[in-house]
């Protein structure tokens, strides 16, 4: 609370190893790896943009599975389309995105051209944690 509070009038350099502690500080990363600069951005940013490959969540009311399937895999950067849940005639999915593109505009447009009633959507970013090992183990 105290470097946030610091944060809004000077800056901090603040070096960690303990990646939770900083994604829950800082506002924006600078990731060293053998003395090279491999990532450097605001953290949404980072967890956007880090590998390209994210979930996008979906919860549907008068979906089915397979129509779904149809209708949103057919995008380009959807992989895979899985059924989390199902209940009802409530249908939860999870779209399995590798883009560098945000999709959700796109999948949003595609379901307002359908019958089914959006309840739920949200896209799962990734941890600094994640985000850290892949960038400093591909190297």
């Amino acid at each position: 609370e105290i470097i946030r509070k610091i944060g809004k009038e000077k800056t901090i350099i603040f070096s960690t190893h303990i990646l939770s502690e900083a994604e829950a500080t800082c506002d924006r990363v600078v990731i060293i790896n053998q003395g090279r600069i491999v990532a450097d951005g605001h953290m949404e940013d980072l967890k956007q943009s880090a590998s390209g490959d994210y979930s996008i969540f979906l919860t549907l009311r008068n979906a089915d599975l397979e129509s779904v399937q149809k209708e949103l895999g057919s995008m380009m950067g959807v992989v895979a389309i899985s059924p989390v849940e199902g209940d009802g005639g409530i249908l939860r999915v999870k779209l399995s995105c590798r883009s560098a593109d945000d999709l959700r505009a796109q999948v949003y447009e595609r379901i307002k051209e359908t019958t089914w009633i959006l309840l739920e959507f949200y896209q799962e970013t990734q941890s600094l944690e994640k985000i850290f090992q892949k960038l400093t183990l591909e190297s």
